[in-house]
């Protein structure tokens, strides 16, 4: 059992969100670590304007870690609004709507059922996603991502 299976490995909102932007290459797991360590990275055009470096740097503070993330999957440390929107953009390919109005903060999106179980399985402590899944296996289902204690 990996180290993933009973704590997952944690990363940082950008660590996660520029791993996902790297994942869009279609490169395997071996060749994204690969690519890392070596710092044999594009340049990010984006809108986001990753500094890929700073993932090579947080790779090599812990490769033992960040390889366990790639292959198992991890857990983000902390979440904003924002940053959830953003993973859900780059992990799962959905555009996202920020609900901004003060003390309704939330995150709207359709997904998949195993697309929602990831962005569960990867959101930080403190955030609860409302919504059932509806129809059929491969269809989408509107999902509401929301603090779970407003202040």
């Amino acid at each position: 059992m990996s180290s993933s299976e009973k704590h997952p490995i944690k990363l940082s909102q950008w660590d996660a969100l520029m791993l996902e932007s790297l994942n869009a290459y279609g490169w395997s797991k071996e060749e994204l670590l690969r690519r890392i360590h070596a710092d044999e990275l594009p340049q990010d055009e984006s809108r986001f304007q990753f500094d890929y470096k700073l993932l090579t740097a947080s790779a090599a503070s812990d490769p033992t870690a960040f390889e366990d993330a790639v292959y198992n999957g991890y857990r983000i440390k902390f979440n904003t609004l924002r940053g959830i929107s953003s993973w859900i953009l780059l992990a799962l390919g959905e555009e996202a709507e920020l609900g901004l109005e003060p003390g309704q903060e939330s995150i709207s999106a359709k997904l998949r059922a195993e697309e929602r179980d990831r962005l569960a399985s990867t959101l930080s402590y403190g955030w609860v996603i409302h919504g059932e899944h509806q129809g059929a296996a491969g269809e989408k289902s509107a999902y509401r991502i929301e603090p779970l204690h407003r202040f």
